[in-house]
């Protein structure tokens, strides 16, 4: 795929670039495929806990469902694509691992909104490098049906890890509380929002009669570890080395951060 030097500059510069209708069909139809299955167990496993919240879901108004593709390997034909190789080059470099991946999903009429935060303020801790984010739209996207905002770093100033306080009645971690609006991603199904995870971004409430879908695929230019440095934060499957393909060889031994 052809990500031009002005995308890749933006990204520098401003946290973030779009590319609109990349996700090929066959690929896209997996991911939404996939999507109404997790949903379908998140509902469950509130519904046994005699809950209508747990941990960010909402039932019936939002939904984050991460590490599917432990379940269904079929994803990783997306997440280890080709395509996302290449939107990794022209952002992290040449090596990158999958960090994370997750369905962000909002109910019809009542989808609820996302607060302004930075990816990187859920990991928790600043001495990590900045990983990406790959938000890739399942449906066309609009501001009356919830899409990501997007905050250019040039807006506010900001483009380093800032702490973030929880919401009590949401659970969302927010990082921003100023008046700026940033840029909201118009964008048709198909298409990727690619932003660095210091990039603050939010999304709105779902007004229309439809699930507004999203996957999101973030991958790391080396494994995040926990804040006492002993493990995995997520994931650490290798995706590029030197720029190559190095998919379906074994996750790096993992060192502890403070050794």
């Amino acid at each position: 795929m052809n990500i031009t030097d002005a995308q890749k500059q933006q990204f520098q510069e401003e946290g973030y670039f779009i590319l609109e209708s990349v996700i090929p069909e066959p690929l896209l139809e997996l991911l939404r495929g996939e999507c109404g299955t997790f949903i379908n167990q998140a509902d469950a496993e509130m519904e046994r806990q005699d809950t209508e919240v747990l941990g960010l879901n909402h039932r019936g108004k939002r939904y984050f469902v991460s590490n599917c593709f432990r379940q269904q390997p079929k994803l990783r034909e997306f997440l280890f694509s080709d395509l996302m190789a290449d939107v990794c080059r022209a952002t992290l470099g040449d090596t990158a691992y999958l960090f994370w991946e997750q369905y962000v999903v909002k109910g019809a009429e009542e989808g609820m909104k996302f607060s302004w935060h930075q990816d990187s303020g859920y990991v928790g801790y600043p001495d990590h490098k900045p990983y990406l984010t790959c938000w890739c739209a399942l449906d066309d996207m609009s501001e009356e049906n919830g899409t990501v905002y997007v905050m250019p770093f040039s807006h506010i100033g900001v483009r380093s890890w800032v702490k973030h306080i929880r919401d009590e009645e949401s659970n969302d971690m927010v990082g921003y509380f100023g008046p700026e609006k940033g840029v909201p991603a118009i964008v048709p199904a198909g298409s990727i929002v690619a932003f660095t995870s210091v990039n603050f971004h939010c999304s709105g409430t779902n007004y229309t009669n439809n699930l507004r879908r999203a996957y999101l695929a973030q991958y790391s230019a080396e494994p995040l570890l926990s804040h006492d440095g002993s493990r995995l934060w997520g994931n650490a499957e290798p995706l590029l080395k030197d720029g190559k393909s190095v998919v379906g060889e074994p996750p790096p031994e993992i060192t502890s951060r403070f050794d």
